[in-house]
């Protein structure tokens, strides 16, 4: 064959390729609201920077007459290109092939862009939407989603790993989404289960549907187990770049630096009157937190999900940063099974990734009830302590309101190495409330008194003057300065600022064991 036959050769099998699992195929995809495997690439990375690898590689399967039936590519889309000229990997699986099914080749592609993005220190995105293993390579590809789920283990905490489920994630193919670092989903066209409706309601007798058990709002509002939601492909698509922004390529490096416009100087003297005098009168954390950080804008994660902590990524300064804040909105900021995980996974990718934390604290103790004990709040929020304990990036806490007991400890306070920590003048660090407080140190005396209810009252007053206020701490260096809420934005800039160098280690050995 000249050099002109395998011109024209090469030509014809990059059209074939292109065309995945063909025009009809293509077709029901976009009916479905579906973008193709390879028109998610292209909204996903910079116009033009896509270098594709393996597109013309297909299974070795002879089963079940499967090698009269081969597509090249063999089911995903697998390469390299840039998201805001930066260099990340990306793995798309085409639903128009064989379901996106996974085989031992549509493994051995996937498995080789993650072991470039380990060796060159790049992110992975993975855009799933795979009708699962495919049944007719048996345990070939079971091998392949295990030699799957071993790079993102040994890529966790190395470069950032993202997953978009765009379609269906079921069965033993939803572990690798789980272990990379964030997951988005796609409302009312993507799903993530184990089991699937059918086989619950054979083993189990419920009825539910595939949305209600593993769709966007499931995952998003229920189980926690994804990060975002977004209405549809190309927002979700946009939603990656955005994060993308805020993180570094690999755990080497420093997050990316946006400069921006907005006086670091910049005061708000609406915050000095934002925090209600009634301490047990609820406000909103998050007008806090979106007033003090650049352009007001903050990026959050698991917005729907254990809503009584807030997480996400802003910038201060220009330079990127992770917050975590109690909201006083919900369960009065209460800490719970559910926030304690959510914060604790947020606070170390944050710790993996070179991102400062900056905490702001306004809890009044961890969540009671039998529920919460029954479920394991003990350990559970032992990680959120791990966590914070653990890390050693930059960590800067602004005490709003409340810190109360042990949950006072667990908000990165300055015994868990703290760097820079801060109160408002009108915070109440203390062992527990003042109500709780007075009825276990003041009963006898309450109890014998002519009017026990005035005199609870009065107890109750001297306790929140004498102890309830951030004098004491002070006094004690467990906080290093008393601000007005209006500095906070600039008190914040010049701590990380003065942080941006620090380094931290923990002492030698193999991993910790963290209560799990």
């Amino acid at each position: 064959m000249g050099i002109k036959e395998n011109l024209e050769e090469l030509a014809r099998r990059s059209r074939e390729a292109e065309l995945g699992g063909g025009v009809e195929r293509i077709r029901k995809q976009h009916e479905a609201g579906k973008l193709t495997a390879r028109e998610r690439v292209e909204a996903l990375l910079d116009p033009g920077t896509f270098v594709e690898v393996d597109k013309f590689k297909t299974h070795r399967c002879t089963d079940f007459e499967m090698e009269e039936r081969k597509v090249l590519g063999d089911g995903v889309v697998t390469g390299y290109g840039k998201v805001d000229g930066r260099l990340v990997y990306v793995f798309s699986q085409d639903f128009t092939v064989f379901g996106g099914s996974l085989s031992g080749a549509f493994a051995e592609k996937v498995v080789k862009v993650m072991d470039l993005a380990m060796k060159t220190g790049a992110p992975v995105i993975g855009l799933n939407d795979s009708g699962g293993a495919r049944i007719q390579e048996g345990v070939v590809s079971l091998a392949g989603y295990a030699d799957i789920f071993l790079r993102n283990v040994l890529a966790s905490g190395v470069v950032p790993q993202i997953s978009a489920i765009m379609g269906p994630c079921a069965g033993g193919a939803v572990y690798s989404p789980a272990i990379t670092d964030f997951i988005f989903m796609v409302e009312k066209s993507s799903y993530m289960f184990i089991t699937g409706p059918e086989v619950i309601k054979t083993v189990t007798h419920e009825e539910v549907t595939k949305e209600d058990l593993g769709g966007a709002h499931a995952h998003n509002t229920k189980s926690g187990v994804a990060h975002f939601a977004a209405p549809d492909e190309k927002q979700c698509l946009a939603m990656i770049r955005e994060l993308l922004s805020f993180l570094p390529s690999n755990n080497l490096e420093d997050p990316p630096i946006v400069p921006n416009d907005d006086d670091p100087d910049r005061r708000d003297e609406a915050l000095d009157s934002l925090i209600p005098d009634n301490p047990n009168k609820p406000y909103d954390m998050k007008e806090l937190v979106t007033s003090v950080v650049d352009e007001n804008y903050f990026f959050e994660v698991q917005r729907e999900y254990a809503e009584n902590i807030l997480v996400g990524f802003a910038r201060l300064g220009g330079r990127a940063v992770g917050v975590v804040a109690n909201q006083p909105a919900h369960l009065a900021g209460c800490l719970d099974i559910d926030a304690s995980i959510k914060a604790a996974r947020f606070v170390r990718f944050c710790d993996c990734f070179n991102l400062p934390l900056v905490t702001f604290v306004d809890v009044p103790g961890f969540l009671p009830g039998t529920a919460q004990e029954y479920g394991g709040i003990i350990t559970h929020g032992a990680k959120l302590l791990y966590a914070y304990c653990e890390a050693t990036v930059p960590k800067v806490t602004v005490i709003t309101r409340k810190a109360y007991g042990g949950a006072y400890d667990v908000m990165s306070s300055k015994h868990i190495r703290g760097d820079i920590n801060y109160a408002y003048p009108g915070a109440e660090i203390a062992v527990m409330g003042p109500d709780g407080a007075v009825n276990i140190i003041f009963s006898d005396q309450i109890r014998k008194a002519k009017q026990p209810d005035q005199e609870r009252v009065k107890l109750v007053d001297e306790y929140r003057h004498k102890f309830a206020n951030p004098w004491k701490v002070a006094e004690l260096g467990y906080i290093d300065d008393i601000i007005m809420p209006e500095d906070t934005r600039p008190r914040l800039i010049r701590a990380l600022e003065m942080l941006q160098n620090k380094r931290d280690r923990n002492p030698a050995k193999k991993h910790g064991n963290i209560p799990l």
